[in-house]
């Protein structure tokens, strides 16, 4: 009887056109550096086009390929241009990774609309626009799959973030959705815990920006803890779909 090697930590990545949004820091570019060194063919939106561009100059110094474009994720012709800068420059796209993200926390009845309407903005009609945008890609290719980064917040409600949740909610709804209409895509949503990023930096309560990091700075996660979990979904066979990752600290209790 013969009997095959299974190399478990092999992922299927090389040569795959990725293009992620949010990627200028955070989750975004370990995302980007981890799928850079499986060999995956990149692009990478994000407002911060100085960052995306240092980002890409380390990617390219390890032999690397990779598109940098400004992007603006709650503009949808600024999404669609991305995802159409992508074809362009590669022929397809493989996997959109639907990244960016805001997290402005706030009592509800500090009625601060305007950063509930951001937060609307980006995180869902972010990732409907980058939906939008890579969808009749997919279609046409017949193959793909979406990477939604939601968070545990997408699965309970906390004080000061109902807003968020909501969104984080939605995405959720959404990425499970497109699931079920799509036989030939892979859908997946990644949930991370308390993970190391400029999140909190979009509080505008200096108060609460320090009570929020009291609270989670002592247990985050690195970026790359993520992007390692995107990598496994990604480098699945194309007959696995991994439609849910949660990620937390392993001192994180909720």
């Amino acid at each position: 009887m013969s009997h095959e090697t299974l190399d478990i930590g092999a992922l299927d990545i090389g040569d795959k056109v990725i293009a992620i949004t949010g990627a200028s820091s955070g989750i975004g570019e370990a995302t980007a550096l981890r799928l850079a060194a499986h060999g995956a063919r990149l692009a990478l939106g994000a407002r911060r086009t100085d960052r995306l561009e240092a980002l890409a100059a380390k990617i390219r110094e390890r032999g690397g390929q990779v598109l940098v474009q400004a992007l603006d994720v709650t503009q949808r012709e600024s999404v669609e241009a991305f995802i159409r800068a992508t074809v362009d420059q590669y022929g397809r796209l493989d996997v959109l990774v639907n990244n960016a993200g805001v997290m402005p926390l706030s009592r509800m009845a500090d009625l601060k609309v305007d950063e509930w309407e951001r937060m609307v903005d980006v995180n869902v009609k972010g990732v409907l626009f980058g939906i939008g945008a890579a969808l009749p890609v997919m279609h046409a290719q017949k193959a793909g799959q979406f990477v939604n980064v939601s968070s545990v917040a997408g699965r309970m409600v906390f004080p000061t973030a109902a807003v968020y949740c909501a969104t984080k909610f939605a995405v959720h709804a959404l990425s499970e959705g497109l699931r079920q209409e799509s036989p030939f895509l892979r859908v997946t949503t990644i949930a991370p815990g308390a993970v190391e990023s400029e999140l909190t930096s979009t509080i505008s309560d200096p108060a609460m920006k320090r009570e929020v990091d009291e609270v989670f700075r002592k247990d985050m996660l690195p970026a790359d803890a993520i992007a390692r979990a995107i990598a496994f979904a990604i480098g699945q066979p194309a007959d696995v779909d991994v439609n849910e990752l949660v990620v937390r600290p392993t001192a994180q209790a909720y």
